[in-house]
């Protein structure tokens, strides 16, 4: 028992009682792991949330306040800032475990100290047999800075049919059920908190692959993810910043090589994104992704400056060249219609 590594499962909560109502339960049944604590971060839910917490998991889940609705970055930074547990679990309040969820990912930790994080296999909580949006079996990269899963490219979803149950290295973990060390959470400094929500986990792993870490993904651990418990895949907002984020986490991380050419391609893709919501007669979306542009660009001068402060074993150039995906996904999607991870070559 002393030997076993201390674990801090930590769900972000605001204004979810029913989100905490119905899947809190599944993470209390199944996480009965040597030295686990859960927590319960609350970003000032002005719901419920706490006084049914304290009346019905007393002494089953600890809470963490934070003072303000700081999104998803800020929100896990403020939580764990005075938690010193080996490992952190940041999971999702949208997201049913199962029975042994927890062993797999901290067995496969536990054994290789080079890997930095890990995620269990996502599947739809609504439909239990499809891989899910937020993570799928482990994330991917394209050249251009567009992410995709395996089981998942844009909004195509594969069957779990096994195809993927190989544990293997990835390029970054899903933020829904993310286990990562303490130490290189810390060491890594967090979560961007410009960004809010979406993206940060990308942005992270990036990092400690530049630190010269492993990321994996554990399919022997599955979970089952509702997706959009705080803002729905079609809110104005998700869209916004899933497009701003993404723009400012490539500027940051991307190879000098890559940067010029991947800017005047990603504005170019974004202006044609804008058009093609406009036609579709998608007035808020269009409007969002607008936002997202102009955003993106007025802050983009301190965003160049934030490229100057990483500290790496690995360049931008070698981790392009070795761990990113060197084709465009989006040509790969839309003109070839290749939609399933496996037919990637």
């Amino acid at each position: 028992m002393d030997n076993q590594p201390s674990i801090a499962i930590v769900i972000l909560n605001w204004n979810g009682i029913n989100l905490l109502k119905e899947f809190l339960p599944s993470v209390l049944q199944h996480s009965q792991y040597p030295n686990t604590t859960i927590y319960v971060a609350d970003n000032a839910s002005t719901d419920d949330s706490i006084n049914y917490l304290t009346s019905t998991y007393k002494d089953r889940v600890s809470i963490i306040r934070n003072t303000g609705n700081y999104g998803y970055a800020k929100g896990y930074n403020e939580a764990l800032k005075d938690l010193s547990e080996d490992y952190f679990i940041l999971l999702n309040s949208d997201v049913e475990v199962t029975a042994n969820w927890l062993a797999p990912m901290i067995q496969m930790m536990t054994a290789d100290a080079t890997i930095a994080a890990c995620q269990p296999k996502l599947l739809q909580y609504t439909n239990k047999e499809f891989f899910e949006y937020a993570g799928a079996c482990g994330g991917f990269v394209d050249k251009h800075g567009y992410p995709f899963c395996r089981g998942r490219i844009f909004d195509s979803f594969e069957k779990d049919e096994h195809q993927y149950d190989n544990e293997m290295d990835i390029f970054w973990a899903s933020g829904a059920c993310l286990v990562i060390r303490s130490k290189l959470f810390f060491e890594a400094k967090g979560f961007e908190e410009d960004f809010f929500a979406h993206m940060e986990e990308i942005d992270l792993c990036w990092r400690l692959k530049q630190m010269g870490y492993i990321i994996k993904v554990c399919p022997s651990s599955t979970v089952y993810h509702l997706g959009g418990g705080t803002l729905q895949k079609m809110n104005p907002r998700k869209t916004y910043l899933n497009f701003r984020n993404n723009r400012l986490m490539v500027t940051k991380n991307i190879a000098s090589n890559r940067f010029l050419v991947n800017f005047i391609f990603r504005d170019i893709m974004d202006i044609i994104a804008i058009f093609q919501a406009l036609a579709y007669g998608k007035f808020k979306e269009s409007y969002a992704i607008l936002k997202a542009f102009v955003d993106f660009h007025l802050m983009l001068p301190k965003w160049l400056k934030k490229r100057k402060t990483l500290k790496a074993k690995l360049s931008p150039q070698q981790l392009s060249k070795t761990y990113l995906y060197p084709k465009s996904i989006v040509f790969q999607y839309f003109v070839k219609h290749i939609k399933h991870y496996k037919d990637l070559k």
